[in-house]
Parts: C-alpha cells; structure tokens; sequence
C-alpha cells in the first residue's frame, strides 16, 4: 500500500463528512493504493457514526476510537501503530488544508524526501480564511521566541495539521514522541531535526475554521506547558 491517510478527530460530527467526502474523493482519483484511518478521540456526539455511514461505501476507510479524550498527538500514536502505508501522515478533521496537496507532498516523498510539511508561511500558500487577530497575534510571538528556544527557528510553521513521512521515519518519531496534545507537532520536528531527516516544506491552500475551540488564555497556557516538557523530555 503506498498511502495512509490519518484523520484525528474530537467532537467533529458536524465536519467529518465533509472531509471524508473531500479526501477520498481526491484520492480514488490518484493512481495510488491508499487507506484512510479516521481516529476518535473519546467523542462524545455522532462522529464515530458518521465515519461508519461513510465507511460502509468506502472499504479503504478505516476507524479507531478511544476513550477518554487523550489528545490530538495520542490520536495520531494509534493511527500510526495501525497504518499500513509506505507513506504516512495526517490531516484535520475540519478540512482546513486542502487535500489537493497531497500531490506534491506524495511527488516529494517518493524524490527521497524523509517528510513533507504544510507551511502557510511560504508566498505560494493561499489563506482563503484568515486566522482571527488574537490567534494571529499569538502564533507570531510562538514563531518569534519559543521556536528559537526550541531549536526550531528554521520553521516557521509547525502547526499546519498537513505532515507527511515515509512510514519508517513516522514511526520512529512517534516511537519516541510523547506529549498527547496540539504541541505535539513541535515534539516531532525537534526529533525529525535531531535525527537528520530531511524535511521539506509545502505551500498550501488553507482556510482558519471559525468554530475553533482554542480557549485564549488556558489553551496559551496549556500549550506552554507543553512546550516545557518536551524541552525537558529531549534535554541534552
């Protein structure tokens, strides 16, 4: 199998359809032997029913579910011990990065690429919706200070939820990563860094998703603790 495609997912009822519909569609169009693994993370509304409704027409789709709620980085753990896929990787729930990416991603990876990672920074990426002011705001001062502190002041996107990898290195990286939550995607490139993958980066076509659940002040203060621990879990 050449592609496996993890959709993580938490109370995304009302957008994993959509999603569905987008990814699989895009992908029985492409001339590669795929397989999407939706996994739920301790929902509690109708999404692991509306994954099975699609799954019925679909045999490629594949769903997990846990509970409780670990986290977006835990979620990923499990697709990853479950993928099958030469190439593995993940995308949001929401469809904020359009799937159509994954051309180019997939054109890199098998050039020799160990990942490939969405950037919004890059000038070819279109932002069709644009991130509100405060979460603009508070991703410029995370790309200006922590970063560096991290050792990752050569990305300036860490966080675009579309990261691919030839599976050998996804499952390194996630052998050894782990922090459960959004910070997760920092976690994995300190190690990809460390390790000497080479990883490139992708422009992409994203929209911000207005119904996001990011709490300012406790998910700020969340996310740094994160980042502290993983600093101190990879110290030298």
């Amino acid at each position: 199998m050449d592609l496996t495609l993890i959709i993580p997912g938490y109370n995304e009822a009302a957008r994993i359809s959509l999603t569905l519909e987008q990814s699989a569609g895009y992908l029985a169009s492409q001339p590669w032997q795929w397989e999407i693994l939706v996994v739920d993370d301790g929902s509690t509304d109708q999404m692991s029913a509306r994954v099975g409704e699609f799954a019925r027409q679909w045999p490629q789709v594949r769903a997990l579910r846990h509970t409780p709620n670990r986290g977006k980085g835990y979620a990923i753990r499990q697709g990853v011990a479950a993928a099958r896929g030469r190439f593995i990787g993940f995308t949001d729930a929401d469809y904020k990065t359009n799937i159509a990416a994954l051309s180019p991603a997939m054109a890199l990876l098998e050039a020799g690429a160990d990942g490939v990672i969405g950037d919004r920074t890059l000038s070819q990426s279109r932002i069709a919706v644009p991130r509100r002011r405060y979460r603009q705001l508070g991703t410029e001062l995370f790309r200006g200070v922590l970063l560096r502190a991290m050792g990752l002041a050569g990305f300036a996107d860490t966080q675009c939820g579309f990261k691919f990898f030839r599976a050998e290195v996804m499952r390194d990286l996630f052998a050894r990563q782990r922090v459960d939550g959004y910070m997760f995607d920092v976690e994995i490139l300190l190690l990809a860094v460390r390790a000497g993958y080479r990883i490139e980066k992708l422009a992409v076509d994203w929209r911000d998703d207005p119904d996001s659940r990011f709490k300012p002040l406790s998910g700020t203060w969340r996310n740094l603790r994160e980042l502290a621990r993983i600093r101190w879990l990879h110290r030298r």
